[in-house]
């Protein structure tokens, strides 16, 4: 079995460095790259005051996460959700960066590397498609992902996006989960299952075949085909 989580962060401001901490996590699980249903999210109080400009970027203020858990009281179920996993995160750096920094202020000795592997989206992204814009919005226009709610960065909705996108930019299928593994780990609303069955008794749909125009219209459009191609038109042939 191959489990994969998509994991997204958003944080106070962008360095460790000036003491910056996160403020919200959100993670969606894959297996065998089907989502499963199964996702954790939890907003965190991150013991400072959020900079005016990641306010910008993720609307969460100071007074929203003031009654919020701190790291350290969420830390293991965290841990727990993505232990033994391999981590799909957009610009891994960042979010791992700031994990591990959490973890050290724990005075923990464990880091990400050492639980998970760690897929970069970022660096695959500027591989397959170098010289070109590979920002998780970028990537959703490019393959055709719907991100019309993504007004504001937050970290499980980005996970969402960034699990679509990624089976898309591997080649593989989306909108499939398994049933029966709805289970919730970090307390929010599970993510419904994409599989919808027909009623048995469901009404036949209509079969509307093509007029006498559409059809010589149709033959007009291969005769042009065949022509232009030098007699190689596929549908003429067969």
């Amino acid at each position: 079995m191959s489990r994969q989580v998509v994991l997204d962060t958003e944080t106070t401001g962008l360095e460790t460095s000036q003491g910056h901490r996160i403020i919200e996590i959100g993670c969606v699980e894959l297996v065998n790259r089907r989502l499963t249903g199964r996702h954790y999210h939890q907003y965190i109080n991150p013991e400072r005051e959020i900079d005016a400009g990641a306010m910008e970027v993720h609307g969460i203020t100071n007074e929203f996460v003031q009654d919020k858990p701190v790291f350290a009281a969420i830390a293991d179920e965290f841990l727990e959700f993505i232990r033994g996993a391999e981590l799909v995160i957009h610009n891994a750096p960042f979010d791992v960066g700031f994990i591990d920094y959490e973890l050290k202020l724990l005075k923990r000795s464990e880091k990400v590397a050492a639980c998970c592997s760690v897929i970069d989206s970022l660096v695959m992204a500027r591989q397959k498609h170098p010289g070109q814009r590979n920002s998780l919005d970028a990537l959703c226009q490019r393959y055709g992902v719907d991100n019309s709610q993504r007004d504001l960065h937050g970290a499980l909705l980005d996970a969402e996006i960034l699990a679509d996108v990624y089976l898309l930019m591997t080649g593989g299928q989306i909108g499939l989960t398994l049933a029966g593994e709805g289970a919730n780990a970090g307390g929010g609303p599970e993510i419904a299952s994409g599989i919808r069955r027909l009623a048995p008794g469901r009404q036949a749909l209509p079969v509307v075949r093509a007029s006498q125009d559409e059809m010589a219209a149709h033959q007009e459009q291969l005769e042009a085909i065949d022509k232009a191609s030098g007699g190689n038109c596929r549908w003429l042939q067969s």
